[in-house]
């Protein structure tokens, strides 16, 4: 079995930061990804090949991150049946509003799993959450990931109280 892979596409170089959390993401649970920029304004064509040829380029989940009138994951949802999640990117002086706005309201039999305005890292782990129903070396390290967290909040709550003064 072919490992799967995951396509993150943005509208704009500027867009990078904010989808670094989603590269982060897949890096923990160790799943590959590509990373392309493509505009659904500006190169429509190209956009839609991505799209069309995801699948057949062996990614199985695409994450897409567009601000302002962000059509791209819905753009890309349009041509694909692969699962996409869109990641709004406060890029506006809406603060991300109608990018989450445009992202969310897809109309029926084209659904786009959305996260939080600059939530790329959720994105990510949604992504391995998808891949984790089919592939247990992704669940498995989703767990531990969780298993990690956990113990990061108990270590922080530890020292917490050894620095609270005592009453």
């Amino acid at each position: 079995m072919q490992m799967s892979k995951v396509l993150i596409v943005m509208g704009s170089d500027s867009d990078l930061p904010i989808m670094e959390g989603a590269m982060k993401a897949l890096k923990q649970i160790d799943i590959p990804y590509e990373v392309m920029i493509s505009s659904a304004h500006r190169t429509p064509e190209q956009t839609a090949k991505i799209a069309k040829e995801a699948e057949k380029n062996g990614f199985s989940v695409i994450i897409a991150g567009a601000g302002m009138a962000a059509h791209l994951p819905g753009v890309i949802a349009a041509y694909s049946t692969l699962p996409v999640i869109g990641v709004p990117i406060n890029g506006s002086a809406l603060n991300g509003l109608d990018a989450l706005y445009a992202i969310v309201q897809m109309p029926k039999g084209l659904p786009v799993a959305t996260v939080a305005i600059n939530g790329a890292y959720n994105a990510g782990i949604l992504a391995a959450q998808i891949i984790g129903v089919f592939d247990q070396k992704v669940a498995n390290e989703l767990k531990n990931l969780r298993k990690i967290m956990a113990e990061e909040v108990e270590l922080k709550n530890k020292k917490l109280q050894e620095n609270l003064p005592k009453s």
